[in-house]
């Protein structure tokens, strides 16, 4: 029987017992399906469900065959090798016995002579060339994942689950898995926001509030399609407000022409010659067909009204976040950053950075490129001055906003919206609330505790208390802004940072990315070899 994974009339709770997904009907074949949707949706919980981690509150959930799951934060332990990733500490041990003629019989009997040329070939595979030996400690946060992806090509699963692969891997280690990932002929459901690594999916699937559709083509067919979707959920909008405008009309003008019949018949009272009884029929009859006629108008409005609700829903669902931002008045050729002649580094007499020299200068955008370990987040550390240099100069001569992986700008035990008050003290409410609601975290959403927030809910909230203010700083520092958005969060910030006036200093992977809001510059650093 092929392997499948089915879901059935499944719904999906958070930790806090909010409802994500509700009656979901799904079917995954052997192909490779990618996962969108926007931040706290309920992705990697469906990930999470589907691997047996936790249970759906209804519904059922059959897979038919063996399961690979990768998490987005691999952590370590300080004694783990590379082994313990791909699970095979005891085998080795075995073998290492077996070399030293220490292995009883039963042992040799079951050694895997193969285990170690399989283990390092499958990390070839992902670009790692290591011995299985290697502590994990000693790898990058990219190395790390690739060789958790190794560790999943080892074991040949029917399925792979993926959750956002490439977040931290640097752009050899994005190429390595695409390639992979594009021979791969099994089984694989991918949540991420890579739009490159989308585009080799068989099909996309999407997760909203309304419930998961199917596209059956990469990302490129994928936003085709939905780009459909929106015109016809626009089209469908302005139908609705057109009908609700003419019942209105309508309305008033059957009001205006009853008040007219009565105050005519008032007149003709007025006169005489009308026999009492006969007016007060007259007047009965009137008083219940107004009333007829006010209960009828009032159902026709509801109706309307209900219909305008439903159509406005469904575009917001569909159409991606739109951001406008104010100018920061930042004048053209304006020097904003000096580097000259850097060397700096976390321990004395092992700079990670050497003679490094860089100007910016108003509205450059720049990107610090390079593999991780070459010293982006150094340079970072420099230019807002958590670091100071080992030798040369760094001048920053304009304010700046810096937006690391973590938000740490933000307090994460207070709200939205009271941070940013404390980040905008010049604004009033009304002015927070709309650029709160700019960036979707409208009404009680803006009273969320940042704690409470997803990883790209977080991100978000701190763009729209960086950028939502009266006047966003001249230089705007992001430290791989895309890791944790979803993609139309993504799309969303590239729209308002192509319309931010200020000058960027950008750290990303994400080509994408770079490539959207308008990168002028490049910086590639090298990874410095130690002396």
């Amino acid at each position: 029987m092929p392997a499948s994974i089915s879901l059935s009339h499944l719904t999906l709770c958070a930790p806090d017992g909010r409802s994500l997904l509700a009656d979901l009907n799904l079917r995954f074949g052997s192909e490779r399906t990618g996962l969108v949707g926007r931040n706290g949706v309920g992705k990697t919980t469906l990930l999470a469900a589907i691997a047996g981690e936790i249970a759906p509150r209804s519904g059922t959930i059959s897979v038919n065959g063996t399961l690979g799951l990768f998490r987005q934060t691999v952590q370590a332990n300080v004694d783990e090798t590379l082994s313990d990733v791909f699970g095979a500490r005891q085998a080795l041990a075995v073998l290492r016995r077996a070399e030293r003629g220490d292995a009883t019989a039963d042992e040799l009997a079951e050694a895997d002579w193969t285990l170690e040329a399989r283990m390092e070939a499958a990390l070839a595979r992902v670009g790692l060339n290591m011995s299985s030996e290697t502590p994990v400690t000693d790898l990058s946060g990219g190395q790390r994942t690739r060789a958790s992806l190794a560790a999943l090509i080892f074991n040949e699963p029917d399925f792979l689950l993926l959750d956002e692969p490439t977040n931290n891997l640097d752009r050899a280690g994005r190429h390595a898995l695409y390639e992979w990932l594009g021979n791969w002929r099994a089984g694989a459901i991918v949540v991420s926001h890579d739009r490159e690594l989308l585009d080799i999916m068989d099909c996309i699937v999407e997760l909203t509030s309304l419930g998961a559709t199917r596209y059956g083509g990469n990302w490129r067919f994928y936003r085709e399609q939905k780009a459909l979707q929106v015109a016809a959920a626009r089209h469908d909008l302005a139908d609705a407000e057109k009908q609700a405008a003419d019942i209105e009309r309508k309305t008033q003008i059957a009001v205006e022409r009853q008040a007219r019949r009565d105050s005519a018949g008032r007149k003709k009272g007025a006169k005489g010659g009308t026999p009492r009884i006969v007016l007060g029929g007259l007047k009965e009859r009137s008083e219940n067909t107004g009333g007829s006629d006010a209960r009828l108008a009032d159902a026709r409005r509801s109706q309307a009204a209900e219909a305008v609700a439903a159509a406005r829903e469904r575009l917001e669902v569909l159409q991606p976040l739109s951001v406008v931002l104010p100018s920061t008045g930042l004048p053209k050729g304006k020097e904003l950053l000096r580097l000259q002649s850097v060397e700096a580094g976390y321990l004395p007499g092992h700079p990670v950075i050497r003679d490094l020299s860089l100007t910016l200068t108003g509205p450059e955008r720049v990107a610090i490129t390079g593999p991780n370990g070459s010293g982006k987040s150094t340079l970072l550390a420099l230019v807002t001055g958590q670091l100071k240099p080992q030798a040369g100069t760094v001048h920053v001569m304009s304010a700046f906003a810096m937006l690391d992986q973590r938000v740490s700008l933000l307090d994460p035990s207070a709200s939205i919206r009271d941070n940013f008050r404390r980040l905008n003290p010049q604004a009033d409410e009304n002015a927070c609330r709309a650029a709160l609601a700019r960036f979707m975290f409208r009404a009680d959403a803006a009273l969320q505790r940042v704690a409470a927030l997803s990883g790209g809910q977080v991100l978000r909230a701190g763009l729209a208390c960086v950028l939502g203010g009266a006047m966003p700083p001249p230089l705007l520092i992001l430290d791989e802004p895309t890791n944790h958005l979803d993609l139309d969060s993504v799309e969303a910030i590239e729209a308002g940072l192509r319309a931010y006036d200020g000058a960027l200093l950008v750290v990303s992977h994400d080509e994408a990315f770079l490539t959207a809001i308008g990168i002028s510059r490049r910086v590639a650093l090298t990874e410095t070899a130690p002396r």
